[in-house]
């Protein structure tokens, strides 16, 4: 006996469906989140299959995520997770009705129709090791943070712009401690003109720079250079705006490089660390993030195809009657289209065989972008093949044909 079950998630409740082979629908209900929530899905499921033996009961169920407690606890129940994509869900609505209409309910009614007539071609939650789990969490963070420094310098550099332009002639990296310290101590034009060389000094010096003398001196001559600038009381109100900015920045400095350390010290737990971290281009934080996003479940990727085609780094083809073309694909998961595309860029010096295979695709006349993709796809084989045999990279065994071509 199976038993097909939708469950539209929200943030505090579950719609849920159940339906048979046939169709029909046997319950349906609004579950809260939380264990009262899952022990009524129990009691749900249970009353549906009866007296019908366990050994001869298949519970799938289709949900719109893959993470979280709710998740955990019903593959913890040995149901069939099935993770559905929100756009899939929503192209699979439009083929039961054309009117637009939508509400959880009926979401729900999409999700187990959809396990039921489609469940071959989706794809189970992974099951993954709690090592994995926590790698994730620490990577994924980190990542964004990183992003959100990115962010918050962005608004710093648009601000400096609008009312001390010297700065940004004054300062390379605005996220940098140095910058940071000397833009808090003298925010406004005014009050930079009369920063001291010992004053930037010190500052260069406690930032460990080199050619602390030089640099010094080329940052007090910016500062005081000839500049566009505000009326007094409008640079003060920027900045005390970029006193904000500057004080966010500086935490962010600090957590980034404290969860950097985390991330390091979860990697370097998982088994499959070694293997990723042989790969070219992969270090201890690029190798966390492609661990995280890959999984770590052994039989998730049948073949190195479906690991690049969950990657994204494989091509699309539209062929149309005569007409047959390659595209790359756009929908993927950034957080590891990221991290590949950054160890395929590091890889180019760091492998002889990846560079030759890069420099192949140049000359074929594939753009930059495009020729780094085709790497990064070429490397996610690799790694593939050395998860399955639980061996390390190897530049000979990975690249025979490009190092000898670049040989020759």
């Amino acid at each position: 006996m199976r038993l097909f079950v939708g469950d539209d998630w929200a943030e505090d409740h579950h719609d849920i469906e159940l339906m048979d082979g046939s169709g029909r629908r046997l319950a349906r209900a609004r579950l809260p989140e939380g264990v009262t929530g899952m022990a009524r899905l129990h009691t749900m499921i249970g009353d549906a299959v009866g007296e019908a033996p366990d050994d001869e009961v298949e519970v799938v169920i289709g949900i719109e995520t893959d993470r979280g407690p709710w998740v955990a606890a019903l593959v913890a129940a040995d149901y069939t997770v099935l993770a559905v994509n929100p756009v899939q869900a929503a192209r699979f609505r439009d083929r039961l009705g054309v009117s637009g209409a939508k509400s959880d309910a009926g979401d729900a009614h999409v999700l187990a129709d959809m396990v039921r007539t489609h469940a071959h071609e989706l794809r189970p939650v992974a099951g993954d090791s709690a090592q994995a789990e926590a790698i994730k969490v620490v990577a994924r963070i980190h990542k964004t943070l990183i992003w959100e420094r990115t962010r918050h310098t962005q608004r710093l550099r648009y601000a400096l712009r609008d009312y001390f332009p010297a700065a940004l002639v004054a300062f390379d990296d605005l996220d940098a401690a140095d910058t940071l310290e000397l833009l808090a101590k003298a925010p406004t034009p005014a009050q930079a003109a009369r920063l001291s060389l010992a004053q930037i000094s010190a500052a260069l010096k406690r930032a460990r720079r080199r050619d602390i003398t030089g640099k010094a001196a080329a940052i007090q001559a910016a500062l005081r250079a000839e500049q566009l600038g505000q009326p007094e009381i409008v640079a003060s109100a920027y900045a005390a705006s970029i006193q904000a900015l500057i004080a966010v920045l500086t935490v962010l400095n600090t957590q980034v490089t404290t969860l950097q350390g985390q991330v390091e010290a979860y990697f370097g737990q998982h088994p499959a660390a070694e293997i990723i971290a042989s790969q070219p281009g992969l270090g201890a934080v690029l190798g966390a993030r492609v661990l995280a996003e890959f999984g770590d479940d052994p039989h998730r990727y049948a073949t190195a195809k479906a690991r690049k085609n969950y990657a994204g780094t494989s091509p699309i083809t539209r062929a149309s009657g005569k007409k047959k073309v390659a595209l790359a694909r756009f929908i993927h998961n950034d957080r590891l289209i990221d991290a590949l595309l950054a160890q395929a860029f590091t890889a180019l010096q760091a492998s002889p065989g990846a560079r030759a295979y890069y420099d192949r695709q140049r000359a074929r006349g594939s753009s930059h972008n495009a020729a780094l993709r085709q790497l990064a796809n070429r490397l996610v084989g690799i790694l593939h093949g050395c998860l399955k045999t639980r061996t390390r990279y190897d530049e000979t065994t990975a690249w025979p044909h490009h190092i000898n071509s670049a040989a020759a």
